[in-house]
């Protein structure tokens, strides 16, 4: 894999992560809601007017275009485990804005995550 093709997917994993950041900033602004029948409409037009929301569905958006390319240069089987990164950065990332829990068990499973991605990457 070259520095291009590993650019384009390393891009789309933080478009993803950012995505996922923004959605929950979005949440944290409109506070906790319930779906009922009565309220879908005006918790729907919440959420997509909420600005976070509105731009986690850009990188989103934008996201698919560079998987995209990314697909177009390197095998599915070795492109999309990379993916898994966003695991990792999505859990520090949480830990740092957030303040979301970081405690031995996931430390453990980021690395295996991380270990899977260099065995995957080497094949």
């Amino acid at each position: 894999m070259n520095i291009i093709s590993f650019g384009l997917i390393f891009v789309g994993v933080m478009l993803n992560v950012a995505a996922q950041l923004l959605i929950k900033a979005g949440t944290n602004s409109i506070g906790y809601f319930e779906f009922s029948q009565e309220n879908i409409l005006p918790v729907g037009w919440k959420l997509a007017t909420e600005p976070h929301i509105a731009a986690a569905i850009a990188c989103y958006a934008l996201s698919v275009v560079i998987w995209i390319l990314a697909l177009s240069r390197v095998q599915v089987s070795i492109a999309y485990p990379l993916l898994s990164m966003g695991y990792v950065v999505n859990a520090l990332a949480a830990w740092w804005f957030f303040n979301e829990a970081f405690n031995p068990a996931k430390v453990i499973g980021i690395g295996v995550i991380i270990l899977g991605v260099v065995i995957i990457s080497r094949a």
